[in-house]
């Protein structure tokens, strides 16, 4: 059971954090435990670096965590690491001898989504369609957000191993005559175009232009969050089709992913995105352009696809399980 807790001051803890492209998300936890403390969440704006947030949420909560787990928006290759949508880079072992940390872990924030989903409650978690998962097999995990991340989980006999990579920078692949013309679009000023340029928050506005043009529509460049106002405001109307046309393509990205790993355990969709469409989403092309694989759809339409309605949360939880996994 994952809850929210109240300790005191002097008592051990561990600091997990979520550093998205957008937004950095804090909390504390006991060690060996998923138990959350003084959650917060911050504009990267405000900061000038990854320090600067982290001394802030310490001097505004009054706690000293002993060790932490740092989940960022990018790739982990060393010691030395750069975030992907933000310009933000660190040290791990720097971080850890400024803050007297006895240990530092710094993974993926998808990889500490996948994480969270063993330990997921029932209500933070939707399911989009119809399908049972298989017991142990492989589990995907992917959403968009300020990028499109992408991870998995893979059974190790007595524990899940998540898996690590950067999925949502895959080669965007078109799979009808709109994609095609969407892609001849990206490409006037994009070299090399990504499933991430169009299945991310920065993606909904790409996509938006490119759909008006193809449809003969006035230009119009809006953010994510006014397509997905007005979609909702206005049945049929273009920022609707764009939303629609975004979850198909999102649909069909899961399914190939779900292929690619043989996840019959399920597909999880999280990032700030999704929830955010609420009703738009179970009503979009999503689950039909998922089960849209030709001669197996048989394979794959027994797979089911969950939303996860509180990414923030669940990405913390997820590093608080990575921190504490021989003790979870």
């Amino acid at each position: 059971m994952v809850h929210l807790a109240v300790v005191k001051k002097e008592e051990r803890l561990d600091l997990v954090s979520d550093i998205g492209g957008t937004n950095s998300r804090f909390a504390l936890c006991r060690p060996g435990t998923l138990d959350l403390i003084e959650a917060r969440k911050y504009p990267n704006a405000e900061f000038r670096n990854l320090e600067n947030a982290i001394e802030h949420y310490m001097e505004e909560t009054g706690y000293t965590p002993q060790r932490a787990c740092i989940a960022i928006a990018g790739p982990v290759l060393s010691d030395f690491v750069k975030l992907s949508n933000i310009d933000w880079s660190f040290s791990a072992r720097a971080l850890a001898e400024k803050f007297n940390w006895s240990h530092v872990e710094v993974t993926n924030d998808f990889t500490a989504l996948a994480m969270s989903v063993p330990h997921e409650p029932a209500d933070n978690v939707i399911q989009i369609g119809t399908g049972t998962p298989a017991a142990y097999k492989p589990i995907s995990v992917l959403g968009p957000g300020t990028g499109l991340g992408v991870s998995g989980l893979i059974w190790g006999g007595d524990h899940w191993i998540p898996m690590e990579g950067e999925g949502g920078n895959v080669a965007f692949s078109p799979t009808n005559e709109l994609e095609i013309e969407l892609l001849r679009y990206a490409l006037r000023t994009i070299p090399f175009v990504t499933a991430e340029h169009f299945l991310s928050g920065r993606g909904l506005t790409l996509l938006h232009s490119a759909l008006l043009e193809v449809n003969g529509r006035p230009a119009e460049e809006l953010p994510a969050s006014t397509i997905s106002k007005r979609a909702k405001e206005q049945p049929g109307g273009d920022c609707h089709h764009t939303i629609n046309l975004f979850c198909g393509m999102l649909g069909a990205f899961t399914g190939d992913r779900v292929m690619t790993i043989g996840a019959l355990g399920g597909a999880y969709i999280g990032g700030g995105v999704v929830p955010q469409l609420e009703h738009l989403f179970a009503e979009s092309p999503f689950r039909q352009r998922f089960e849209d694989k030709g001669k197996f759809y048989d394979y794959i339409k027994g797979v089911p696809t969950y939303v996860l309605l509180s990414h923030s949360r669940a990405a913390l939880i997820g590093a608080a399980a990575i921190l504490n996994k021989k003790d979870v």
